[in-house]
């Protein structure tokens, strides 16, 4: 009887992880937003509705203990898996225009304007003023799987 309703409840549970996108994720070449390393699967944390991904299980912990630090890159990362996606300029908020599109640490990225491309042209750190908490709320949204 405790085998048949450990069968049921896995079942329950793949089934309804499979209803809300949970889509399996490429990860070659994807970084720990920590280390730097290559990351692993089972070393995924729950983070802005879908997954961060880290080489080791410190990581999440040090993730954890001071996001903000972290977020730029880990937020860089959840585009990089898929996750998420470009839909509006992140600097102004404003629709894209595709002549205005480069390439931000192996993402595309386009900005409403010459003046944001421009912006983030000169940046030293294109990848913070691209990726942080602020300008990732602006520009990108969750891809969410169609069944």
């Amino acid at each position: 009887m405790k085998r048949f309703i450990a069968l049921i409840a896995t079942v329950a549970f793949l089934s309804t992880a499979s209803l809300y996108g949970a889509k399996e994720v490429k990860l070659d070449g994807i970084k720990c937003p920590v280390s730097g390393k290559a990351v692993k699967a089972e070393h995924a944390v729950a983070y802005k509705a879908a997954k961060a991904y880290f080489c080791c299980p410190n990581c999440p912990k040090a993730f954890a203990g001071d996001t903000a630090k972290f977020a730029a890159k880990a937020n860089h990362q959840l585009v990089l898996t898929g996750q998420f996606k470009l839909a509006q300029c992140p600097l102004k908020q404003k629709p894209l225009n595709t002549a205005t599109k480069i390439t931000v640490a192996k993402t595309a990225v386009c900005f409403c304007c010459n003046g944001c491309k421009g912006k983030v042209t000169k940046a030293e750190d294109k990848i913070t003023l691209v990726f942080a908490d602020a300008a990732f709320a602006k520009g990108f949204k969750v891809v969410v799987e169609k069944k």
